[in-house]
């Protein structure tokens, strides 16, 4: 039996739908992504349900995640970042909670999809060119003139708008290479066991040691899967920073 380990990648279609002219269907994707945002809405609704004051494992674990972010937007952004607080403490959690749940054996990861991710980050970017002209105006053009000799900016001014530009991609990219790369490698590695193992004879018993292989990288995609969601958020924070302070924080 052949195994492709990109299958588990194809966004498929549901329910097809185009309204004037453009496909609009609903995929796979789509469904894994509302499961995302329910499974969201129903824990922290559980964990707030009763806010008892001596807090239970759901409410810690929501006061936790709360604090986490609102601690990591303090540190980054300043008291100021502290009104994104609700737009960063979304996007980490719909990041971690379709990292976590890509991991469940028959599940979909949505961020395993680029036309996510991308989305993610073009929306990242154009709150903080919002904000950027919002609060500064003309000068936000600022950011891309870093302090530093007349001479050397002809070179450096064009740096910083490529850098700029890319950033969405950077982000996207980031995110999505990651979770692909990781459930790919435990595909892989399902396929060998399933392959040693119909073998049969000596070639069954080696089976075991790409067996123990999806054991650690699972372990090791638990891991990535919250520090994943914690970079997107951390760099979305420094973003912030830069669109209200400019070059002076």
């Amino acid at each position: 039996m052949k195994i492709n380990p990109m299958e588990q990648f194809a966004a498929e279609t549901l329910v097809p739908l185009h309204i004037a002219g453009y496909d609009v269907s609903f995929t796979k994707e789509s469904l894994w992504m509302v499961i995302v945002v329910g499974a969201i809405s129903l824990f922290m609704v559980s964990a707030v349900s009763r806010r008892a004051l001596v807090p239970g494992r759901l409410q810690s674990m929501a006061e936790l995640s709360y604090e986490f972010v609102a601690g990591m937007i303090g540190g980054v952004a300043g008291e100021e970042g502290l009104r994104f607080f609700p737009f960063v403490f979304t996007l980490f959690l719909f990041i971690l909670f379709s990292n976590f749940l890509g991991l469940l054996p028959g599940s979909f990861t949505v961020t395993s999809q680029i036309a996510v991710t991308f989305g993610m980050a073009a929306v990242v970017i154009a709150i903080v060119l919002f904000t950027g002209f919002a609060r500064h105006g003309i000068g936000f053009l600022k950011l891309f003139v870093p302090q530093a000799p007349a001479w050397i900016l002809v070179l450096l001014v064009p740096i910083e708008v490529v850098s700029f530009l890319i950033r969405p991609m950077s982000l996207s990219v980031r995110l999505f290479a990651n979770m692909l790369a990781g459930h790919t490698m435990l595909k892989v590695f399902a396929g060998f066991v399933i392959a040693l193992g119909s073998a049969g004879g000596l070639l069954s018993t080696l089976s075991v040691a790409p067996m123990f292989m999806i054991v650690a990288v699972t372990g090791l995609e638990l891991l990535i899967a919250f520090l994943q969601a914690y970079v997107f958020a951390v760099l979305t924070c420094i973003y912030l920073n830069e669109a209200l302070h400019l070059h002076g924080h």
